[in-house]
């Protein structure tokens, strides 16, 4: 009886650890910083500064993000890994997007018309 219930918690034992590892999320290491845009973040630079040095704005988290009194050309850099995108958009709250930036690339834009910023998921 004693050996039977050893190997039930045994089991109990593996099953638990085997849905612990693969619910577990998967972490991506970071690449590596980017004209001061931290690795899996996207970055909003000041105006006019060509080449980008110094990030004013800084995002990590997936969804849009408002952004005010940014008018004239900016450096926004998506410095994301994993294939993540992310968008200008005209509309707060992530309406009205323009095309994707994709991971590792960067845009010279015009910030005047927008006015959200949305990071996305691979």
């Amino acid at each position: 009886m004693r050996s039977q219930l050893l190997r039930g918690l045994a089991a109990f034992a593996t099953a638990t650890a085997a849905v612990l590892t693969f619910n577990a999320p998967a972490e991506a290491r970071p690449a590596a910083d980017w004209a001061g845009c931290p690795s899996g973040a996207v970055c909003v630079y000041p105006e006019n500064q060509n080449p980008a040095v110094r990030p004013t704005h800084v995002f990590y988290r997936y969804g849009a993000h408002n952004l005010s009194n940014q008018f004239g050309n900016h450096w926004v850099l998506n410095n994301q890994t994993g294939g993540a995108t992310a968008n200008l958009c005209t509309q707060l709250n992530g309406g009205g997007c323009g095309n994707p930036i994709a991971a590792q690339a960067g845009v010279y834009a015009n910030l005047t018309p927008i006015n959200s910023l949305r990071l996305n998921r691979p």
